[in-house]
This record gives C-alpha cells, sequence and structure tokens, in this order.
C-alpha cells in the first residue's frame, strides 16, 4: 500500500496520519482476560484496520553460551532489551512458558523487555507476540516501512476519521473470503474468525457481534436451520459462552455438504498428518492423509 503512494507521487507526508476504524462498533478488550497471556497474538481483539495481526515476529537464536533475539517485524520506536538466559534441559512444547515480556514506556518510546531462560536445545524457532496497543504498532510499522521507502512524515500516526470530501488516492483489496476461512480453519486463527464474523454485520452501519448474531440467524432461519440452544459470543474458539448441540452440528454440516461451497470448505480443514493443526497429529497412521480434521481445545 506504501509503495502504491509512492509510485503516485507521495513522498513527504506534511501532516498526520489517520487510522480510521469505525467500520467496526466494538468495545475495549481486555488481552489477558481470556487466559492471562495478554501479548499472545490470538488474544488479539477485533479490529477495522487490523495489520499483521498486530503481532511482531521474533526469532531466538542459541548462540555460543547466550541466546540471540532478532526483531523480524519492523517498529520504528520500540526498543529490545534481551536478557534471556540459555536454559537447562530440553526443549519441551511450552518452551514460551520460560520466557517473560513486558513492556516499559520510555521517553523516546518503548522498551520491549525479555526475561526468562530459553534452551540451547530449541535451536531457532519464531515467536510471534502483540505487546503494542493498535494504533502503536500500526504507528511504528507506518514509520518504519515509510522511512525504508525513503519517505518522509512530519506529522503523527492517531485514530481519527475519515474527513468528509477526502480524496481516494490508493486501495489494498483483501484476499477472496475462501483463502480467509482456509487460513481460520487450517491453522485455527481466532483473530480472523473474529474479524470475518463482525463483518458479517456490516451492512451500511458499523459491524457490532449483535448485528452479525442476527445475521446468522436469518441466514440459518432461512435454511431450514433452527437451533433453539445455539449461543454465539464472539465466532471464535476465545469464549466460555458458544456452544451448539452435537445434533445440530451434524445437521450443518450435512447443509454445508450439500452446498455449491463445499469443495472450498472441506479444503479449508487442516490434512491428517499432512498441515495446519493436524500436521504433526496422527502422522504415520492410516488416517494421515486421508481426512480432513478441525481441531479444537476444550479446557
Amino acid at each position: 500500500l506504501l509503495r502504491q503512494l509512492q509510485v503516485r507521487g507521495i513522498r513527504q507526508i506534511t501532516g498526520d496520519v489517520v487510522l480510521d476504524r469505525s467500520a467496526f462498533d466494538v468495545p475495549a478488550l481486555d488481552p489477558g482476560a481470556f487466559d492471562d497471556k495478554p501479548m499472545r497474538p490470538y488474544n488479539v481483539g477485533p479490529d477495522a484496520l487490523l495489520i499483521n495481526f498486530r503481532a511482531l515476529r521474533f526469532t531466538l537464536l542459541p548462540d555460543g553460551g547466550r541466546v540471540r533475539l532478532l526483531m523480524e517485524t519492523p517498529s520504528e520506536g520500540l526498543r529490545l532489551d534481551n536478557r534471556l538466559r540459555p536454559g537447562e534441559g530440553g526443549c519441551g512444547s511450552n518452551w514460551k512458558d520460560f520466557i517473560d515480556v513486558r513492556l516499559v514506556p520510555e521517553n523516546t518510546g518503548n522498551r520491549l523487555e525479555f526475561t526468562g531462560t530459553y534452551s540451547p536445545q530449541c535451536g531457532e524457532k519464531m515467536l510471534n507476540l502483540s505487546p503494542l496497543p493498535a494504533d502503536g504498532q500500526a504507528g511504528g510499522l507506518f514509520r518504519a516501512l515509510w522511512k525504508e521507502l525513503g519517505g518522509t512524515l512530519g506529522g503523527q500516526v492517531r485514530a481519527g476519521s475519515v474527513p468528509a470530501g477526502a480524496r481516494l488516492i490508493a486501495t489494498h483489496e483483501s484476499p477472496p473470503l475462501a483463502d480467509a476461512v482456509r487460513d481460520i480453519n487450517k491453522f485455527s486463527n481466532n483473530v480472523m474468525a473474529r474479524q470475518v464474523y463482525l463483518t458479517l454485520g456490516n451492512d451500511g452501519a458499523p459491524a457490532s457481534a449483535e448485528r452479525a448474531r442476527r445475521r446468522i440467524g436469518d441466514w440459518l432461519n432461512a435454511r431450514g436451520l433452527r437451533f433453539a440452544e445455539l449461543e454465539i459470543e464472539n465466532g471464535s474458539g476465545l469464549s466460555r459462552r458458544e456452544r451448539i448441540s452435537a445434533d445440530s452440528l451434524n445437521r450443518l454440516l450435512l447443509d454445508a455438504w450439500k452446498n455449491p461451497v463445499m469443495p472450498e470448505f472441506v479444503a479449508s480443514m487442516p490434512i491428517v498428518g499432512i498441515d495446519g493443526t493436524m500436521k504433526k497429529r496422527l502422522n504415520g497412521s492410516e488416517a494421515t492423509g486421508r481426512a480432513h480434521i478441525k481441531t479444537g481445545t476444550l479446557d
């Protein structure tokens, strides 16, 4: 998108960059409320201007008795403070739980402090985190990329709304819905699921969870699928309230099987032992490569 601006002759921005999130009408979300892990990217709430899942990607590298930490996602104004120590023992599936991260505001920006241990036996691993508020993440990324492209910004990156009479300069379109659903189901992406759910409620007015809920109810009723017990909170797997009976879910899946978009729907599910969240499950079994399964966790 920034390249589109530059090839149209824009190199210096003297005013502010305004981020308009008014397409969604959603309350503020506490990212730590679900499981007390506020920096995990899956806990990011829906956002009408969601950029890069509001995530920063880091690489951890054992290096001769120390732990190197590389920030793969640029963010101007964010400084890394790496205090990680090599850990003892093997590398378990819970290796992330031994790393503590804290965001410390400073006069010139923010400092991201990493403490704890990382086992050398883990080798090179990726760590995705969401430590910054939405405006801070968007601002740091915009400034870094705009500077890399040789642009200058005189003002701030801030929240606001598009003024009346604004001139459209460039547009960035999302991938097709089938591609989005494939990413959601293959990798159990709760943030994207919430985005799609809210988008269903965007019918000219700002989208809300209640509008999306009514839209889904109307759609089910039109197909003769009346699920009295169905409860939808946010459209993702991060809910303590959402529920549906096994019988209703079976009816829904049978209806989906008869739908013209059935091939796209089935292809969005992880293949046993091959990809997505099933890549390491039932690997080498008779089911490998022969079933599409959507995983989930009840905890």
